[in-house]
């Protein structure tokens, strides 16, 4: 009877509420006491919690329930292709290819392209087995905390989050930039800027604070509703990309490739690690899982598919620009629609503009799905307030985990430079996917209760070589050392610690859709985004450990107690 009125008081209860308990329900922040008791107790707690892992029951079942209304199954195989396409396309090309061929890569930009390109669909592999098996919101996070335990999916979480706010900030700017070109050859234009403040903080975005509401707003009000405007318009969008493809070469000059590596080689792998950035959104497809029908089949067609054609696409564009003009005259803001004003086509800058501005557009509205499902996710397992992991019982959507990544989105927008928001995007994207290789192999190779320790002992083994190798490919690109004896030597440790992980024993294989040639593809992505990891400079992973560190502080301070108290309820209500 008790249980009855408490479901009752649940269902009748109003969604908008902003009680303390609501924000912070767990035993450790019931009043300053047992916070003060929890504190104490911080050392026996990240113990208990350190490698903690969860299981694929709890992140389906038990951590919806947090949610109190379900979201609504009403995605197809149709829906994940374009909502990819809509993602991925327009969330870099336009934005970010001109700045990476101007001042890294030169023309070679395309192959700086079709490197991250190999790069994205390893990990696109990996993320697949994951979502099939897995259809839960919480992509990366849930996948991580499944396999490597809740201290390292809070690390994972923190850099989702801070991929979300990021890349909607980033795009926000590229938007305005864009716009503020079609009316004037000046895409800072519309910006305000102030002396007082420091370079790259100082060009104030109103116009990227109203697109990114309006973008989260439409996000807010129905998945499928999102879901058939991003059809729509990316129509018109693939549409406009032959025609800058077509259009791009027959204006080509060859004599504009020349010199084709004029930053070196090493300016080819930096532009691929910022470029990344172009590939990120396909984890938003995977992100879509619990709102799929049939996660098992549509996911694998969705993301594998999408993904082999966007690269393919990316190459070709970024080659038509190079082409189009030279690399030291492109416009590192607006680049495609500067560079058809450049060949006499003005008519066509106004055309290329709408179409980056409708990729970026429909980049925001699929953007603002995915990420408000991560969030919703890291609230179900208290790692925030878990009010963000509310679902609203009409629209299906988690409202007020949109609104927590538009606010926060839209001031970053308001002050950051393009160039300091994309090297910290791309860190964060390429961490998370180096983590989830790593999750893939020990999904693979290691069961709980079930693997011999001795099996457990040669796997780490095989998995830390892997690891240290890849780093010390990386230690050696940025040293500068090019001679073959030390890349030889790095190679062939790696290529030692797989092959002993391929003769160790398999202890899973997967139920539905299984990344093939384990442990080959996903040991080469590991090393793959390690490498370009590596070459995004010493900026760039200051910026992230600096992040980092804030992010272990909030979790030594809160997300631990909160975890432990939500994992620990049943004896602590005894």
């Amino acid at each position: 009877m008790a249980e009855e009125k408490s479901s009752s008081s649940t269902t009748t209860r109003s969604y908008w509420r902003w009680s303390k308990k609501d924000f912070f329900p767990e035993t450790s922040f019931q009043s300053m006491s047992s916070y003060k008791t929890a504190i104490s107790q911080t050392c026996p707690r990240l113990t208990d919690r350190l490698l903690a892992r969860s299981s694929s029951t709890n992140e389906l079942v038990t951590l919806s329930k947090v949610s109190e209304n379900p979201m609504q199954k009403c995605l197809t195989w149709w829906d994940l292709i374009w909502l990819s396409f809509g993602s991925v396309v327009g969330s870099g090309i336009f934005v970010i290819t001109g700045q990476e061929a101007h001042n890294h890569a030169g023309p070679a930009i395309v192959l700086s392209y079709a490197i991250s390109g190999l790069s994205a669909l390893l990990s696109v592999f990996c993320y697949t087995e994951f979502a099939a098996e897995v259809p839960v919101a919480g992509g990366s996070f849930s996948f991580l905390r499944i396999e490597l335990g809740d201290f390292i999916a809070f690390l994972a979480a923190g850099n989702i989050l801070l991929e979300a706010l990021v890349g909607a900030a980033g795009l926000g700017r590229s938007w305005s930039s864009y716009f503020a070109s079609m009316i004037k050859s000046d895409s800072d234009f519309l910006r305000i800027k102030v002396d007082s403040l420091p370079d790259g903080f100082n060009l104030l975005d109103p116009l990227a604070v109203v697109v990114l509401l309006v973008a989260n707003g439409i996000a807010m009000s129905g998945t499928k509703r999102t879901s058939w405007l991003n059809w729509v318009a990316s129509l018109v969008s693939g549409a406009v990309i032959v025609f800058v493809i077509v259009f791009g070469f027959i204006h080509a000059k060859t004599s504009n490739l020349e010199p084709f590596f004029p930053f070196g080689v090493k300016g080819v792998f930096e532009a691929a690690a910022v470029v990344y950035w172009s590939y990120t959104g396909f984890d938003m497809v995977a992100n879509m899982a619990e709102e799929t029908k049939r996660p098992s089949r549509d996911i694998p067609i969705g993301l594998v598919g999408s993904m082999s054609g966007i690269t393919v696409v990316y190459c070709l564009m970024a080659l038509a620009l190079t082409m189009m003009v030279k690399y030291t005259e492109i416009d590192v803001n607006a680049a495609y629609s500067v560079a058809f004003e450049q060949i006499g086509m003005k008519w066509a800058k106004y055309l290329v503009s709408i179409c980056a501005l409708k990729g970026m557009t429909t980049s925001l509205l699929v953007g603002s799905l995915g990420q408000a499902r991560y969030t919703t996710q890291i609230a179900r397992a208290h790692m925030i307030p878990p009010i963000f992991a509310l679902v609203h019982p009409k629209t299906g959507t988690p409202v007020y985990a949109t609104l927590l990544v538009t606010s926060i989105s839209a001031i970053v927008a308001f002050f950051s430079s393009l160039d300091v928001l994309s090297s910290v995007l791309s860190f964060s994207t390429l961490f998370i996917f180096m983590l989830i290789a790593v999750a893939l192999l020990v999904r693979r190779y290691y069961a709980k209760d079930v693997t011999p320790k001795n099996d457990l002992i040669k796997f780490l083994i095989c998995l830390f070589i892997v690891i240290g190798s890849s780093i010390g490919v990386s230690a050696l690109w940025n040293s500068d050392e090019r001679g073959w004896i030390g890349y030889t030597v790095a190679g062939l440790v790696w290529f030692l610690g797989t092959l002993g992980m391929a003769f160790l024993s398999k202890q899973r294989v997967p139920k539905v859709w299984g990344v093939p040639l384990v442990p080959w593809l996903p040991s080469f992505s590991i090393v793959m985004n390690l490498f370009l990891i590596g070459s995004l400079g010493l900026v760039a992973i200051l910026r992230f450990f600096i992040c980092s560190a804030v992010m272990i502080v909030y979790y030594l301070l809160v997300g631990l107690h909160a975890t432990y108290d939500v994992a620990h309820q049943n004896e602590l209500s005894d």
